[in-house]
C-alpha cells in the first residue's frame, strides 16, 4: 500500500536550483513501494470555500506566479485528469455530507506540478487536484484525509504539497542565498513540528500555532503547512517517517514525511 505523502515545493524557482530537496524528490519514485494508478494532489495554492476537485481530461500546466526566469514559464506537465478519481473523492467525502464542487476548467498550480514534474517526470500517470480552505483549519483538513484514506488500498497516490515552513514577507525583505544556514527561529520550530509527528501527538498538532515556537512567524498564514494535515489524517494512524529535511534560502524549511505505508 502506498503511503500518503507531505513534501515541501519551496520558492517558485526550486525547480531550475541544484539543492537537495530536488535531489530527495529526484528519487522518490524509486522509494515508493508501487507506481501509483493515479495521484490526488493538495496543493497550498488552490484556496477555495469548500472543497472542490478539478474534472478535466488533460491538466493546464497553471504558472501561478510572476518576475521570475523565462525558462520556469516553458515547463509545462500536461498530466491527464481522471473523472474516476474526482467522483471516488467526491464519494467519499459525501459519507460525512461534505460536499464537494467540480471545476472543469482548472489545470495544476506550481504546488502540484512543481513536486509531481520531479518526482514523475513522464506527465502519463492521472493527477487530480483538490483544494483547501484555510479558514477551516488543522482539524477539518485532518478529518478530510481520514475520509479520503481508502485511495490509498486503491493504488493512489495521497500527495500534500506545501511548505514546512513559509514566511514569505522575511524572503521578499531580507533575501537570503540559496544555500543560507537557517536562523533559529525556523529550526526551533521544524524541529517542534518533527518531534510532534514522530510522537503521534495530534493533539499538540492540531494546537501548533499555540504550542510551537515561533508558529505565526513561520506560517503568518496557514494554507502551506494544511496539506500536512490531509496527509496525516490519511495515513491513519499508522506511523510518520521523516523522508527528508533541509532547508532553501535558509527561511523555507522542505521537510517531507511519509505517513503509513512503506516508504
Amino acid at each position: 500500500m502506498l503511503p500518503a505523502l507531505f513534501v515541501s515545493h519551496g520558492a517558485p524557482t526550486f525547480p531550475l536550483t541544484d539543492a537537495p530537496a530536488r535531489a530527495f524528490l529526484e528519487g522518490l519514485a524509486a522509494e515508493l513501494p508501487m507506481r501509483p494508478k493515479a495521484i490526488l494532489v493538495i496543493s497550498a495554492h488552490w484556496e477555495a470555500v469548500g472543497p472542490i476537485v478539478n474534472d478535466v481530461v488533460i491538466n493546464e500546466t497553471i504558472h501561478d506566479f510572476y518576475g521570475f526566469p523565462p525558462e520556469l514559464y516553458r515547463i509545462s506537465y500536461p498530466a491527464p485528469g481522471s473523472k474516476a478519481l474526482a467522483d471516488r473523492v467526491a464519494a467519499l467525502l459525501g459519507t460525512k455530507d461534505i460536499p464537494v464542487g467540480r471545476d472543469p476548467r482548472r489545470g495544476l498550480d506550481h504546488g502540484a506540478w512543481v513536486p509531481l514534474r520531479l518526482i514523475y517526470p513522464h506527465p502519463d500517470i492521472p493527477v487530480v487536484q483538490l483544494s483547501v480552505e484555510t479558514a477551516k483549519g488543522p482539524a477539518y483538513h485532518l478529518e478530510l484525509g481520514r475520509l479520503l484514506a481508502p485511495l490509498r488500498e486503491e493504488g493512489v497516490l495521497i500527495l500534500g504539497s506545501g511548505g514546512f515552513t513559509h514566511d514569505l514577507s522575511s524572503f521578499r525583505d531580507y533575501y537570503h542565498a540559496l544555500h543560507a544556514p537557517a536562523p533559529d527561529w525556523v529550526t526551533a520550530f521544524a524541529d517542534w513540528m518533527d518531534a510532534a509527528l514522530a510522537a503521534g501527538r495530534v493533539d499538540d498538532l492540531l494546537a501548533y500555532r499555540r504550542l510551537a515556537p515561533h508558529a505565526a512567524r513561520n506560517h503568518p498564514t496557514e494554507e502551506h503547512l494544511l496539506p500536512l494535515f490531509v496527509a496525516l489524517g490519511a495515513g491513519c494512524g499508522e506511523g510518520v517517517r521523516r523522508l527528508h529535511a533541509s532547508t532553501t534560502h535558509g527561511i523555507l524549511r522542505m521537510d517531507a514525511y511519509a505517513f503509513g505505508g512503506a516508504a
